[in-house]
This record gives C-alpha cells, structure tokens and sequence, in this order.
C-alpha cells in the first residue's frame, strides 16, 4: 500500500503547477501578438513570420499540453520522424509548385 503511495507522489511530483501552464500560455499569447504585428508590416513578414513562429508555438503546445514532455523516449522519436517526414513532404510539394 505505501509503495503505491510512493509511485503515485512520485508521478504527481514530475508535473507541472499551473504556473507552468499559464506561463506557457502567455508566451503562446505573445508570439501570436508578434505574428499580428508582422502581418500589419508587410507581407514578407508575415510569411516569414509564420514559417518560424508558428513550430514554435506548436512545440510548445505538444511539449506541455498535450504531455510530450513526459513521454518516454521512443514515443518521442515517433513524433520527431512523424513532423520529419510532414516536412520533407511540403518540401517536396513546395518545390513542385515553385518550378512550374
């Protein structure tokens, strides 16, 4: 009975408060302020914008809301091979409509 106890402390101690969580959101909130205010500068900005921000913002989501950040190792590497091959998809698809 005390080891479940143990396990079940030990396991509710590696997450986090919501202090993490509310920090993250403020950062999601922010970046997406500077994803709006790139988009009213020029449209050069905004692509560029949305090509670097937005994976961020989509790590963070994955990383602390939906848990990634406990995961074990492997499932991690199905993810990271997963969003691998997405890319080299578009980069395929980019470079089809780019030469045309």
């Amino acid at each position: 009975m005390s080891e479940h106890v143990e396990q079940a402390s030990e396991h509710a101690a590696e997450h986090p408060g919501y202090g993490t969580f509310i920090k993250v959101w403020v950062a999601l909130v922010v970046l997406t302020g500077c994803l709006v205010g790139m988009s009213l500068v020029s449209q050069t900005y905004a692509v560029w914008g949305l090509l670097t921000l937005t994976p961020l913002k989509a790590g963070l989501v994955f990383y602390f809301f939906m848990h990634l950040r406990y995961e074990g190792p492997l499932f991690k590497v199905v993810v990271l091979v997963t969003l691998g091959t997405l890319l080299i998809f578009f980069a395929l698809l980019f470079s089809d409509v780019a030469f045309r």
